[in-house]
């Protein structure tokens, strides 16, 4: 061996320019698979759909704040979990302000806060008034409506930062190659919009740029939409030219096949599900329509997966992490539907006559099972970079 090639074989392997190695060779920590956080944040979610308790609403945003907090990533778009709650706290002022106006007036009993001017409305427009008082107890059930819809917004806001939309795009079965296409580029578009508004504003500070508040819109909105634009077009390219939209090998048969074990396995699902939720409802819609159902998805996303080939690099591993995410989220939601332990109407407060609501022990023990996700998930690394030179 010459004196080259026994230096070059010594030599510690090349990093990229600017970027620290982890100190003794080590490997840095892998992140999560993007599935589980889907699994996570969509459980999650349907379990806030269950109640309309603001003291669990509350603590499912805390518990959704302290998961971001601990497990986002330095990317750009991982940034942006504020503009999802500012979006929350908007609905919730939305729904309120609604609530407030068309108005169905109080009772005796209810606390006066302020009256509106009142619009006469035609008879048949009866049941409904635009104007008039405002009770305490109207805007309070606004305001908890708002925050189960904003509580759900935030859901996904969480699984747009924490997960990467592209990565989930390998893991799709071939027969939905086409629809998980287009399903990545639609659930992409949040977190690009945050990337280019963090970068329009960064820009413009590095310009001296004092306009604020509504002057300072036009600037801001423009060059958004004509990097979106831009992003759109370049993806479009990059998608023509790796062959997706690409019609296949797949005979027409094989496709009418696919297409009727699908729509047919679609069916069986809704018709299970309703049978679950609908006590009245036949036996043999509920669980035995649901795996019916279940078994024809699987045979038509089988069969549907034989015309798409597809080889993949460095594929996302699904380990006990995985696992523990992907079930404390669905474990809380379980939980919250299953009635066990306590009353169904605690779940659901009112607030006539107004009265401050109770915190079940066993909702609220679901909500924090599904913080467990903060620390089961492998912890994020930034990478460090030196100073240039």
């Amino acid at each position: 061996m010459t004196e080259v090639a026994r230096t070059a074989a010594a030599a510690p392997p090349a990093v990229p320019s600017g970027v620290v190695p982890d100190e003794g060779g080590r490997r840095l920590p892998r992140t999560l698979h993007p599935v589980a956080w889907w699994v996570w944040a969509l459980s999650l979610a349907t379990a806030v759909s269950r109640t309309n308790n603001p003291l669990l609403l509350f603590l499912v945003l805390a518990v959704l704040g302290y998961v971001v907090t601990a497990r986002r990533t330095d990317a750009p778009w991982a940034r942006g979990f504020k503009y999802y709650l500012y979006l929350a706290l908007t609905v919730v002022a939305i729904r309120v302000v609604f609530r407030a106006v068309f108005a169905t007036g109080i009772t005796p009993h209810d606390h006066f806060l302020f009256s509106l001017p009142h619009i006469p409305t035609p008879n048949w427009y009866a049941g409904i008034q635009i104007g008039g008082p405002v009770s305490l107890e109207a805007v309070l059930s606004a305001a908890t409506d708002g925050l189960r819809l904003a509580c759900m917004l935030c859901c996904i806001g969480v699984a747009n930062t924490l997960a990467n939309p592209k990565r989930a795009l390998r893991v799709l079965p071939g027969a939905l190659y086409e629809l998980g296409v287009a399903v990545t580029v639609a659930i992409s578009v949040a977190p690009q919009l945050v990337q280019s508004v963090q970068r329009v504003c960064r820009a413009r500070k590095l310009r001296a740029g004092n306009t604020q508040g509504m002057r300072a819109l036009r600037g801001i909105v423009v060059p958004v939409l004509e990097d979106a634009l831009e992003r759109s077009l370049r993806l479009a390219a990059a998608m023509d030219c790796r062959g997706y939209g690409r019609a296949g090998t797949a005979t027409p048969r094989s496709r009418r096949i696919t297409g009727a074990l699908m729509l047919l396995g679609m069916c069986g699902l809704c018709a299970g599900a309703y049978g679950l939720l609908d006590a009245t409802a036949p036996a043999f819609l509920g669980l035995p329509a649901m795996t019916a159902g279940a078994v024809l998805c699987v045979a038509g996303l089988r069969l549907g997966g034989r015309r798409v080939t597809r080889t993949t690099y460095r594929p996302d591993p699904w380990l006990l992490a995985e696992w523990v995410v992907a079930g404390s989220g669905v474990l809380s939601a379980v939980l919250l539907f299953s009635d066990l332990g306590y009353d169904p109407a605690q779940l659901n407060p009112t607030y006539y006559p107004l009265s401050w609501p109770d915190l079940p022990l066993i909702p609220t023990g679901a909500i924090l099972l599904a913080g467990i996700a903060a620390f089961a998930a492998p912890p994020p690394r930034p990478v460090r970079r030196t100073d240039a030179p």
